[in-house]
């Protein structure tokens, strides 16, 4: 039975995460209705419960990671997705704008990322939400076999891929570097790993060591080691082809500089931090050495595509990025939790946990 009106997850201000209801809209010809089943909260929802991106706005009915069930479609949608089909959803995007047209979706030029574009009154994608109805266009089919948790991550894993893309790595040859071991850090190293480079991944805490020598990479104890001199130890003295900076902080920046190769080497710029982190680089260095120093952000609709296939195929197991199943009605201590350095909190929109 389709509900007159639905609960969802709600930032108000900042440390504050509660749920509210709403009615649900009407379905349109070219839209499908999801009875959502899970929202992973990821680094862009509790940094703004930090108080980080005041920004984006409040209320913030956020959430992007999520996936769920469809139950009901439009007369436009054709045999695209049929009721009981598991899927996951993209950004929003128009279709028709100078970006949309080169698939950046995440950039479209007409459709805020984080705007009211489902509300006068909310910001966001309310992926915390029970039921939701969107655009067609802004799904893509998961495989029903994965857990929802898992099929949640085709955002978040089609940003890691835009990287990868961006990088260019050399199966069989290059050695990868990852400085942070958080989910996108990992996120990115299996990947890496997946696309044939040599991981290591360099990480302070130890619970974040402890996943990612299970997850079986080599790992560097950033708190005991110096990450610099063990990663040429493991290259025998030659540095890392490619270092990805999944944590925003000046020393990591730095640390990269010093750790890769003489010539020819690349240095990602995955992650965000607020405050703006520095970075102590000398143009001449860039010139003479080659370095590539690359900035990524977002994904193309060809990255959520393939992301979705990489999910549905298992060729990445993303199952102990899962750190715990909280549910809706205890939104803001999932917010607590998902700010205490954890791996993703699920949030489970359809049952309550124990």
């Amino acid at each position: 039975m389709i509900p007159e009106k639905i609960k969802f997850g709600c930032l108000t201000k900042k440390g504050m995460a509660e749920v509210h209801e709403r009615s649900l809209p009407q379905l349109k010809a070219d839209e499908l209705l999801v009875k959502q089943e899970v929202c992973n909260i990821c680094t862009t929802d509790y940094q703004q419960w930090q108080g980080l991106r005041e920004h984006q706005g409040y209320p913030m009915a956020g959430g992007h990671e999520c996936s769920g069930i469809v139950v009901d479609k439009g007369s436009d949608i054709g045999n695209t997705f049929e009721v009981g089909d598991r899927v996951s959803i993209l950004y929003d995007y128009c279709g028709i704008c100078s970006q949309c047209k080169m698939g950046e979706i995440t950039n479209c030029e007409n459709i805020k990322m984080f705007g009211k574009n489902y509300s006068n009154e909310y910001y966001g994608l309310f992926g915390f939400a029970t039921y939701f109805i969107r655009k067609a266009k802004s799904f893509v089919k998961m495989n029903p076999k994965l857990r929802p948790e898992e099929a949640a991550f085709v955002e978040p894993l089609g940003s890691v891929l835009q990287n990868m893309k961006k990088l260019r790595l050399r199966p069989g040859k290059d050695t990868v570097v990852v400085i942070g071991a958080g989910t996108m850090g990992l996120l990115n190293a299996a990947v890496a790993r997946a696309m044939g480079g040599r991981v290591i991944v360099s990480e302070m805490m130890d619970k974040k060591i402890d996943i990612s020598r299970r997850m079986g990479f080599e790992v560097i104890n950033a708190k005991e080691e110096d990450p610099v001199e063990k990663v040429m130890e493991f290259t025998n003295d030659l540095g890392a082809d490619v270092v990805i900076l999944a944590v925003g902080a000046t020393a990591a920046n730095n640390q990269a500089l010093k750790m890769i190769k003489k010539r020819d080497a690349k240095i990602s710029l995955f992650a965000a931090g607020y405050p703006a982190p520095q970075m102590d680089i000398d143009p001449n260095m860039i010139h003479y050495k080659k370095i590539e120093v690359i900035g990524t952000f977002g994904s193309s609709l060809e990255d959520y595509n393939d992301a979705a296939g990489m999910l549905n195929e298992k060729r990445i197991d993303v199952s102990l990025l899962i750190e715990e199943r909280i549910s809706l009605d205890k939104i803001q201590e999932a917010f607590e939790k998902a700010n205490s350095n954890n791996y993703r909190i699920s949030v489970m929109l359809q049952q309550k946990t124990v």
